[in-house]
């Protein structure tokens, strides 16, 4: 539940010191939240219990305890405690981290360093790799604090030296408490039940969000003396409800494939509130007009064809109203999408004609099918055989073959028995039977 600062608090707690500091755990027992981590026999405990600091990685959003772990872990062994911001920061401050480590081993003291690293995933390759040789030789123990998938954002050698903990936004129960604490410290009047779980909501899992809010809050409420902090009251304080929102990181590619996945599954009710969270998150409208299109060609394809069509009418439609108004044409396309019949055999399709070709040979071109503009090119039969298939039965040139002489079919299309691909597939099968009539015993292989 703790705000980030750069140092440790260097006097006593006073009237003017902010609220997250004057309620900033000193203890792992006043830690609220992270219990899967935290708890009583969970990994992070066990961490702490064990007399042996180990490098690690604390990956979780915003106001969720990765600062209040760090510095608890260095009181817990006892050791110093150096905070780097990677955004803010470069090589000159990891120098410095260095020296100071070597000069706290090489003291009268002996004592341990720990350097804790916020934002981590803002510093590049190279100062990554910085601290490599002194995390191996053990000069310190590195702590890295990120609200970014690791996996993609820290390097993997240091990855490889660092355990990872995932922490998770904090419980209304949890944030609750929080403002029970505040309240039992008098930092912050009465409020409404109501009022609580709005100002709970506001905070969406955020306890540095919670904390500067009610420290708002108190401050207003001082000023008006007011004896308890109506529901009402904080509607008109905090105005429209925002929600925390990274449109960039990895919240946003997890909304993002929740909607997806919710258009996939034929969900309308899911697909409207993951759409409706990214636009109330901020992402951008046309962003999610891309991603519907998408869609529609992706997982409906040819089932529903008319999908793709609507897609791109209501990006149309976005781009000629803007917002709010455009933003009804993306809610009816995702219900439309949520309900259309599925077919991913297009996508599949294209996948497989893909793998094909890159690990194929280069086929030539079968003379019959090749184009003869030039009286030399028919000399040499270019187009030699050829079947139009307007002039033969029902437009059909049955046990013609266009695919390379040597090569089998390879049957990358393979509808599915739903929507409009159940009369695509009966008529895939007819021309095939037409096609091995017309062929007969010494054709190629035909795909089912």
């Amino acid at each position: 539940m703790n705000p980030k600062s750069t140092d440790l608090p260097t006097k006593p707690l006073g009237l003017h010191q902010p609220l997250a500091e004057i309620l900033r755990p000193r203890t792992l027992a006043e830690v609220v939240g992270q219990q899967h981590v935290l708890g009583p026999g969970m990994p992070l405990r066990l961490a702490f219990e064990s007399g042996r600091p180990h490098s690690c990685i604390l990956w979780g959003p915003p106001g969720v305890g990765k600062t209040t772990i760090a510095r608890l872990m260095a009181d817990a062994f006892d050791a110093q405690f150096i905070s780097i911001s990677a955004v803010l920061g470069g090589v000159k401050d990891i120098r410095e981290a260095v020296e100071r480590a070597q000069a706290a081993r090489d003291g009268l003291m002996q004592q341990r360093t720990l350097v804790f690293v916020d934002e981590v995933h803002r510093f590049n390759k190279s100062q990554q790799d910085a601290f490599l040789p002194h995390v191996e030789s053990g000069l310190f123990t590195f702590i890295g604090a990120t609200t970014e998938n690791p996996s993609f954002e820290v390097n993997s050698a240091l990855l490889s030296r660092a355990a990872v903990y995932v922490l998770q936004p904090l419980s209304a129960d949890d944030l609750k408490q929080i403002v029970a604490l505040a309240q039992s410290r008098q930092a912050v009047p009465a409020m409404e039940s109501i009022a609580t779980d709005r100002l709970v909501a506001y905070a969406d899992g955020d306890a540095r969000k919670l904390l500067n809010t009610l420290e708002t809050l108190a401050m207003a409420a001082t000023q008006e003396k007011l004896a308890e902090i109506t529901d009402a009251w904080l509607l008109k304080v905090l105005g429209e409800r925002m929600r925390r929102y990274d449109k960039g990181g990895e919240q946003f590619y997890d909304t993002i494939s929740a909607l997806h996945k919710s258009v996939r599954g034929s969900d309308p009710d899911a697909a409207l509130y993951w759409l409706v969270r990214m636009l109330d998150g901020g992402a951008d409208p046309r962003y999610m007009a891309r991603r519907l299109v998408r869609m529609a060609s992706e997982d409906i394809g040819l089932a529903d064809p008319r999908a793709l069509r609507l897609a791109l009418d209501a990006a149309e439609v976005y781009e000629r109203l803007g917002s709010p108004e455009g933003e009804l044409a993306l809610a009816e396309c995702v219900v439309y999408l949520a309900v259309a019949p599925k077919s991913n055999a297009v996508y599949k399709a294209y996948n497989a004609a893909k793998a094909w070709v890159k690990q194929d040979s280069t086929r030539p071109v079968p003379m019959h099918l090749r184009n003869a503009p030039t009286q030399l090119m028919k000399q040499l039969d270019y187009g030699k055989g050829y079947r139009y298939a307007h002039d033969e039965v029902d437009g059909f040139a049955a046990g013609e073959r266009y695919l390379p002489d040597d090569m089998p079919d390879p049957g990358f299309y393979a509808p599915v028995e739903r929507g409009l691909e159940i009369k695509i597939a009966q008529k895939l099968r007819d021309l095939r039977e037409r096609n091995a009539a017309a062929a007969g015993p010494s054709s190629p292989p035909v795909a089912p």
